[in-house]
């Protein structure tokens, strides 16, 4: 998990700083030199940058925060705000570079270039504070913890005590097809912003929808309790299906594959519903009649939970 946390960091800081350099860069044939970077309470430019350094500059002050978050973090134990602060940052400097580019374009002068207020502003400032407090959300979730159980379809649970049995599994594919989706809808978003493409908003809408669909199906938490069995999608553990212990009929540990189950990801075939993310052992749990598959480690301690939990009742 924390591999994956990192390449996903890595993977986040190059995006944007392709995005950064990328965009002014694709559009140099239509920006003048210099160009127009600051501008007063009027909307008016006030202040220009030749147009290397408004490529670079950015590009510098993303590599400087990715540094400074990145040292805070190896000091701190909360990852919740370095993420925050990655997120919106990323987002802020990236909409704030399509903006320029976007008032830039097309102007034979930087004191012609249009003003860079109005609708466009908002969207970044909203996109990026959604981004942060995505960030610190992801941040606050802990990794799951495994308690000790007896092995075996069934166990005694001792009078009085409780017991939970947490796993989670993820397929780093899909988290990173999700990150490339991602991405390219971000990519999408500021090229609309930035005036550069006509048309562009459809397609980062579509992009965005499938990086969604994806990173939900490309993680999963389950937990078995007193009340029955819970499984959470994504990192952010939503959506989240439920089944109540006296809705559970059996619970068992079988072999998938993806291609028995019909792919990865969430697959309803002849088997049921599976959420496949790594062929192998899967908790299959039998409730109302219908079979569901979740494909974690360790299923046969939450398949002996689950087992015990109608004779501990009775």
């Amino acid at each position: 998990m924390r591999n994956r946390g990192v390449w996903g960091v890595v993977g986040w800081g190059a995006g944007v700083l392709a995005l950064v350099v990328g965009l002014p860069t694709a559009a140099g044939g239509r920006l003048p030199d210099p160009v127009a970077t600051h501008w007063s309470g009027s909307g008016a430019p006030d202040g220009s940058m030749g147009l290397w350094a408004a490529v670079l500059f950015p590009a510098l002050v993303w590599v400087v925060v990715v540094a400074a978050v990145a040292l805070g973090a190896r000091r701190g134990p909360q990852r919740g705000w370095a993420l925050a602060t990655l997120a919106s940052a990323g987002v802020l400097l990236a909409g704030t570079q399509a903006s320029i580019v976007r008032a830039n374009l097309d102007a034979p002068d930087w004191r012609q270039a249009g003003s860079v207020t109005g609708w466009g502003v908002a969207v970044v400032v909203a996109v990026a504070a959604s981004a942060g407090v995505g960030g610190a959300a992801l941040g606050r979730r802990s990794p799951a913890v495994e308690p000790a159980a007896a092995e075996g379809p069934r166990m005694e649970i001792p009078s009085g005590e409780r017991l939970v049995w947490l796993s989670s599994a993820a397929n780093p594919w899909l988290q990173l097809l999700a990150g490339l989706l991602g991405l390219g809808a971000l990519g999408g978003l500021l090229a609309g912003l930035a005036g550069l493409f006509d048309g562009s908003w459809p397609t980062a809408a579509t992009l965005a929808f499938a990086a969604l669909a994806v990173l939900v199906c490309s993680s999963v938490r389950a937990r078995v309790t007193q009340r029955g069995l819970e499984v959470a999608f994504g990192p952010l553990g939503y959506p989240v299906r439920r089944w109540a212990a006296e809705d559970i009929e059996s619970a068992r540990v079988e072999e998938r594959t993806p291609a028995r189950a019909g792919g990865w990801g969430y697959r309803v075939s002849g088997l049921g519903t599976t959420v496949m993310l790594r062929g192998g052992e899967c908790l299959v749990v039998r409730a109302k009649g219908r079979d569901f598959a979740v494909s974690v480690d360790d299923a046969a301690r939450g398949a002996a939970l689950l087992n015990s939990l109608p004779a501990k009742r009775g």
